[in-house]
């Protein structure tokens, strides 16, 4: 609420299929025709590419978007959230009047006066009801002593006066009983008290009444003391009184921010004229050769011959400088991306070589790739989106004394460094050229992967829960509350639904432990089943309405206890269940088996027990095992078994390998 401060409110989007999106609820401020023309406008723009969309809203919001073919849903999700009103902010400026000047507060300043304010109002309120009491009470007191000790009898042949000053005597020894002065009010409401009252006044029921309201001042004196603790009970009543049966529209959630450049789709190309340095999406047909699909939000990444690189934005036509020796597409913070370069310092000087990744820069600023040397050339130039790293053949030009001109440079050999770095001496002699000989494989490890459950995104940065490793065609198992299974890939634009209650790195080898309740059979069962390779979500539970996922675990060894209803009064002890031992491995769209013939009331997971060994082997062990053909250190155990009645093969000799 304080000036400056924005809140981000997002339209609901799920994916229907990988061609189809939808949007059930919109954000505040927006309509549904202000939203399909936003959509609209940035696809016009190229900014998202879309088939078609619809407006079916009728009693709930259904604007159905129909995607090009190609396009990814999930980009499509952030690209919508990044280009439309599928994401909007509102700045929610709360002025209020406070000493007599308008001031502007945050949602918590304001809670936190409204709620002072709040207290001090019970607290009068507090007050007035203790001051209530004690009038009562007073009074009460006052009628109890006025007619018990019969102070009216004396009255007889007294004038109203006379009446009042004989009252006043008559009360003054118990004067120090009341909490305050006994005044002449006081004693004109005892003298209308009529005949009647008195002669029905019951001495028991009104010392219960006054005791009655001296327990009611003590509780209303205990909340004066405690106030705070009484205007949180105040709180909570109002919150179960009134808020019982409404339910929040809203939904608070943490969202991630999303870059524009990784979600636009390709709406332009861009070409580039090496020799005269001019590069951009508007180049005519015949100036400039065809580099790549962009978009027109991209910054793009130009190195030139003479070792210079500048990172820019994408235009129509720039002048980046003679000689372009590469250019591309560069996107902020890609680690993976991996420079191989070959270099000469100056006209003669010695041939280095270096590895290096360009994760940050200043736009449009020249950064030397080189020493600086004036006459230094860029020899030999590759980029590698997986961080690969090849073998070239360097030829050397002919020179007396010299034997050798040709030898093999490995890249997997130098290390990674800033792209400031010197780099490593190749040769001292002059290069004649440089060529490729063998394409290499990735030097990077496998890219760790978390998983954020605040804002149900991927990431690399340690946020959330560990999912491991991934590298390849590795996928995550995700496990939804419906009884759908799915995997996907490690992209970290991947949209995961709100009712996800598993994800986890997928194990071809590892079966998933599920319990259900089966609605026509009216019984828990439960399966253990492989994983089938599929990225479309698979529903391993019965599809009727009765039927749901009560545990599910992928788990090596799971544990559960069930604990079981009363049985005519009888219980019955709880079942420590062995998952791995109670059902074997069957396929996904097995029923499985009944759990117990007795009826459950609830179902514990426990510790499971613990992995075997294969589990616990690192993948580049395995793979090192695998792929050797004499494994290293082989030794031989010969046992001979001794022979037995029914083995006429008696004495085989049986080998080990240790």
């Amino acid at each position: 609420g304080k000036r400056g401060g924005r809140v981000k409110v997002r339209a609901k989007i799920k994916q229907l299929d990988k061609k189809t999106l939808v949007i059930t609820e919109i954000p505040f401020g927006t309509t549904t025709s202000s939203l399909i023309d936003s959509i609209i406008k940035a696809n016009d723009k190229g900014k998202i590419k879309i088939k078609k969309i619809e407006d079916n809203t009728a009693e709930n919001v259904e604007i159905v978007i129909h995607l090009a073919p190609g396009i990814s849903p999930d980009k499509m999700i952030d690209a919508l959230y990044a280009f439309t009103d599928c994401e909007i902010s509102i700045s929610p400026n709360a002025c209020v009047i406070f000493d007599d000047k308008p001031l502007f507060l945050s949602v918590q300043e304001i809670l936190k006066l409204s709620t002072e304010r709040t207290k001090q109002l019970l607290k009068q309120e507090l007050e007035i009801k203790l001051g209530e009491l004690q009038e009562q009470w007073h009074f009460s007191s006052l009628e109890k002593i006025f007619i018990e000790e019969k102070i009216y009898i004396e009255f007889d042949g007294k004038t109203y006066e006379e009446a009042m000053a004989l009252t006043h005597e008559r009360l003054k020894p118990h004067a120090h009983k009341f909490y305050r002065a006994i005044t002449d009010e006081d004693v004109k409401k005892l003298m209308e008290i009529k005949m009647r009252r008195i002669t029905k006044h019951d001495s028991e029921k009104a010392d219960t009444y006054i005791a009655s309201l001296e327990d009611e001042m003590k509780k209303v004196q205990y909340n004066l003391e405690h106030l705070t603790e009484f205007a949180i009970d105040y709180f909570k009543h109002l919150k179960q009184t009134y808020g019982k049966n409404i339910t929040r529209k809203t939904e608070i959630k943490t969202f991630e921010n999303i870059e524009a450049t990784k979600v636009a789709v390709a709406n332009v190309k861009l070409y580039v004229n090496r020799e005269e340095g001019f590069a951009g999406y508007a180049l005519r047909r015949g100036e400039g050769e065809f580099v790549c699909d962009c978009s027109d939000i991209d910054d793009i990444i130009v190195i030139r011959e003479d070792g210079k690189m500048i990172v820019s934005k994408i235009s129509q036509k720039a002048f980046f400088g003679k000689k372009i020796k590469y250019i591309g597409v560069w996107k902020k913070g890609d680690k993976r991306k991996i420079y191989n370069l070959i270099y000469r310092d100056g006209n003669a000087g010695y041939v280095y070589a270096k590895r290096f990744a360009v994760t940050s820069i200043t736009r449009d600023k020249e950064y030397d790739l080189t020493q600086g040397t004036k006459g230094s050339k860029i020899l030999y130039l590759s980029v590698n989106p997986n961080g690969e790293a090849e073998t070239v053949q360097v030829i050397l030009r002919q020179k007396a004394k010299l034997k050798k001109l040709k030898f093999d440079y490995d890249f997997s050999q130098l290390a990674i460094k800033g792209r400031g770095a010197k780099g490593n001496i190749v040769t001292k002699h002059a290069v004649n050229k440089i060529l490729l000989k063998e394409e290499g494989t990735s030097t990077l490890g496998a890219r760790k992967i978390w998983f954020d459950d605040t804002v149900m995104r991927l990431n690399t940065e340690g946020r959330g829960e560990f999912l491991g490793e991934f590298k390849g065609d590795d996928k995550i198992l995700t496990v939804y509350q419906s009884g759908e299974y799915k995997l996907t890939g490690f992209d970290l634009n991947t949209h995961f639904d709100d009712d996800l209650i598993l994800i986890e790195k997928w194990n071809p080898e590892k079966p998933l432990s599920a319990i259900y309740y089966n609605g026509e059979k009216k019984a828990f069962y439960i399966k253990r089943f492989l994983v089938e390779n599929s990225d479309k979500k698979s529903k391993f539970i019965p599809d009727d309405a009765d039927s749901y996922l009560e545990f599910v675990s992928y788990d090596w060894k799971p544990q559960i206890q069930l604990h079981f209803a009363k049985v005519k009064g009888k219980e019955r002890n709880p079942e420590t269940i062995n998952v791995e031992e109670f059902i074997a491995v069957k396929g996904w769209k097995a029923i499985g088996n009944k759990l117990s013939p007795h009826k459950i009331k609830s179902i514990d997971a426990l510790e499971p027990l613990p992995a075997p060994e294969k589990e616990n082997i690192p993948e580049n062990n395995k793979n090192s095992e695998e792929n050797s053909e004499t494994p290293p250190n082989l030794e031989l155990n010969i046992q001979t078994n001794n022979p037995s009645t029914d083995n006429k093969e008696g004495n085989q000799i049986t080998l080990d390998l240790l």
